[in-house]
């Protein structure tokens, strides 16, 4: 064997020594910090503190159907087809596809899951190759550079470095490890988005309705009331009521006219936000347009087990996994405090001809461990640990209270279904005995047996009626999605 391949021989066997070394380091190192255990579902078996009923009452009008609340039973992915309206079912179609918001929670967790990839690079080693040429003259006062006499010379210079950080005390390993819990924790906030985009568009579709419908019955009112303005301006004229009462019908009349407008433009403003939901501007006036009568009221309600709400709710899976990041956090503050290892090594050749380079004795290799403890910092560190500590506590008191809102919001909803119900039902007799009055007052004042006063109380009252009806239906169409919101919007079925 000749010296050159003695050498290279050696060179080999150490480097194979360093590499056994470093992966002996890494599979034996410790991940110091604490593990993380999921938090436990809160030990209830019902959201409300009475026992839920197992149905609702009915009213005998358009979306006063009986609703049932259906035990432990799963929702649907696409929920807002049980409202059976194809313009909503077109329009959430496209707001999935156009909203920029989703887009905006898409790109945010591929940045997330990119930053893990990325942090998972620091458990290989890191290579990088050199190449130096360089055109030099020394001084003849002193000693020649190289070991001829010569002065003016070139020099080349290539190397392989070779730089490892084994993660003896697993500070890299739970660095990956919230960055990762931050990844889920964006993963859940994009289904959160995507369950809060199409609650969104559901519950603007139902206002859009709603005033639509009080818009029909305000002018309705108004109709009824210019008939009354009209018989009595008759009567005025044959001198059988007088200029007071014409007045009073007029101030009645303008008043009702006076609702019409915020009516009318809470309206548009609903249009433009629908138009805004599904990424467009609001001169892009949508092609879908939303009545009552046209969105139908789901009869059977999938109410989850109250255990099951933490898996269902992606807020709460992503305040979660915000835990989880918060709790890595603590062991990488733990390892920085204690020794960190490097290893690196370096090969290459240098000469004076660049053909020469790796030929004869002109090889180098270099390999070099390091080991660094640091003694005193002013606290830095200690009080980083302790920083990282306090960040898990407030991580954890922000999952309970994400928990707790996740609870009352089912809570909420369920209890508003069941007085929704109640609500339409009254409000239904109501209107139809506003209605009755109101038809036999008319009447009785064609006929010249009452005053005007009676009129106006019939008119202001039968208004009123009607207008609540009308907000009724919608409240149950908006409670009703605002339930499957609370339940989780179903994002962990496949879509049909």
């Amino acid at each position: 064997m000749t010296p050159r391949d003695r050498d290279n021989a050696s060179a080999r066997h150490r480097a194979g020594a360093v590499a056994g070394l470093a992966a002996l380091a890494l599979v034996s190192g410790c991940t110091v910090g604490p593990d993380f255990r999921r938090p436990a579902a809160p030990a209830v078996d019902r959201y409300t503190r009475q026992p839920l009923v197992a149905k609702t009452v009915s009213a005998d009008v358009a979306g006063g159907e009986e609703q049932r609340f259906l035990h432990d039973r799963d929702i649907s992915r696409q929920w807002w087809t049980l409202f059976q309206s194809p313009q909503l079912n077109a329009l959430i179609e496209k707001a999935l596809k156009a909203n920029p918001t989703l887009v905006a929670a898409q790109a945010a967790l591929r940045q997330a899951m990119e930053l893990v990839y990325a942090q998972q690079g620091f458990f290989y080693p890191t290579i990088q190759a050199n190449f130096s040429p360089s055109r030099q003259r020394a001084s003849a006062a002193l000693s020649p550079p190289l070991s001829t006499s010569q002065l003016t010379f070139s020099l080349y210079t290539a190397q392989v470095t070779v730089g490892f950080t084994p993660d003896v005390f697993g500070g890299n390993r739970r660095q990956v490890e919230s960055l990762r819990g931050l990844a889920e924790s964006q993963r859940f906030l994009l289904e959160a988005t995507y369950v809060t985009l199409t609650s969104n568009v559901v519950a603007a579709a139902v206002q859009e309705a709603a005033a639509r419908a009080q818009i029909a019955a305000t002018k309705d009112i108004i109709d009824i009331s210019t008939k009354s303005l009209a018989l009595l301006r008759r009567q005025f004229e044959l001198g059988y009521t007088a200029r007071l009462d014409v007045a009073a019908q007029e101030a009645a009349l303008a008043q009702v006219q006076q609702a019409l407008p915020p009516l009318q433009r809470q309206l548009e403003q609903t249009r433009d936000l629908l138009t805004a939901l599904a990424g467009r501007l609001p001169s892009d006036d949508p092609e879908e347009t939303f009545e009552l009568a046209t969105l139908h009221l789901p009869q059977d309600l999938p109410v989850s087990l109250p255990s099951k709400l933490v898996e269902h709710r992606p807020d709460v899976r992503a305040a979660e996994d915000q835990l989880h990041a918060a709790s890595a956090q603590i062991g990488v503050a733990i390892a920085n405090r204690l020794p960190q290892f490097t290893i690196s090594g370096a090969a290459g050749g240098l000469a004076t001809d660049f053909t020469q380079m790796f030929a004869d004795a002109n090889p180098f290799w270099i390999v070099a461990g390091n080991v660094a403890q640091t003694l005193f910092a002013g606290g830095t560190l200690l009080h980083r640990q302790r920083a990282a500590e306090a960040a898990f506590e407030q991580a954890a008191a922000q999952y309970r209270s994400t928990v707790i809102t996740a609870f009352q919001n089912v809570a909420d909803t369920l209890y508003a279904l069941q007085h929704d119900a109640e609500s339409l039902k009254t409000a239904v007799a109501a209107e139809r005995a506003a209605k009755v009055t109101l038809d036999l007052t008319v009447k009785q004042q064609q006929l010249g047996y009452i005053n005007y006063l009676v009129l106006l109380s019939a008119q202001q009252a039968y208004q009123q009626a009607l207008i609540t009806r009308v907000q009724s239906q919608a409240n149950r169409l908006a409670d009703t999605a605002a339930l499957f919101q609370a339940l989780g919007g179903g994002w962990w079925n496949p879509p049909e």
